[in-house]
């Protein structure tokens, strides 16, 4: 009898867990994508939910949400977040900073590094290299939009221009790894994961760009309460260490 009564509790339990299980859809910027794979995991596993991840470049986010798709929460930059809130995309308050990343200058793995210690030796390490991959401006990507005018502040884009190879979205460092260009700028925590390059080091800090990272729920989500819980997991201490390793810092 009491190992009947304990069979019955235990599949209540069970039962109870599957009907509150959810299943996320998180849509997040590349940058923070590693960050996100690293921490769904143990959540995962500590609350019983799903979490589907999806990437896009920072504008890509923002037109996806616009459009409707199905997300609960959403990584991108404060400013986009802000917009997002200010349409009646994203639920009010519910926005957390995350994190803060640097941009960074790759080569190919076993290739010479150029010296970038200074804005002088960054601006000429561009112009000497047969050619300098970053992702298009026009994809909505915050690095390849900084880049882009970094290099008219230079005095350089006339030079450089005609020899970017711009990528659509996702890694730059793709573009280095297959041989396409000598040199490849990207947000730190895109460069130190890929394989096959080498993070020659961030951009002179009199030049560099610092993007933080927010995270928060969309209206439309059917699992709130779910979907605050992964923001909890995505901002809690377990983060620190994942964003150390994957060359972020904590939001200041």
């Amino acid at each position: 009898m009491i190992r009947t009564t304990l069979l019955v509790a235990l599949l209540t339990a069970c039962s109870a867990l599957g009907a509150h299980a959810a299943e996320l859809k998180l849509l997040t910027t590349g940058a923070f994508k590693q960050v996100v794979l690293a921490l769904v995991p143990d959540f995962e596993k500590q609350t019983g939910h799903k979490v589907v991840v999806a990437n896009d470049t920072a504008g890509g986010v923002k037109a996806r949400i616009e459009k409707g798709d199905d997300v609960d929460v959403a990584v991108a930059t404060p400013g986009i977040l802000k917009e997002l809130a200010a349409a009646g995309k994203i639920q009010a308050g519910s926005e957390t900073k995350l994190a803060q990343v640097g941009v960074g200058v790759m080569v190919k793995e076993g290739a010479a590094k150029p010296d970038i210690g200074s804005v002088e030796a960054f601006r000429q390490a561009l112009l000497n290299a047969k050619s300098v991959a970053y992702i298009d401006p026009k994809s909505g990507g915050s690095s390849g939009i900084y880049v882009d005018k970094l290099l008219e502040r230079l005095g350089i884009a006339d030079q450089v221009r005609p020899k970017a190879k711009l990528k659509q979205g996702g890694y730059v460092a793709e573009l280095i790894v297959d041989g396409s260009a000598e040199l490849g700028i990207h947000q730190i925590s895109e460069i130190v994961p890929a394989k096959g390059v080498v993070l020659i080091g961030p951009l002179p800090k009199e030049i560099q760009n610092t993007t933080t990272y927010a995270a928060a729920i969309t209206s439309s989500s059917a699992h709130k309460e779910a979907a605050a819980a992964l923001l909890k997991a995505l901002s809690g201490p377990a983060a620190a260490a994942v964003l150390k390793a994957t060359g972020m810092e904590p939001a200041s």
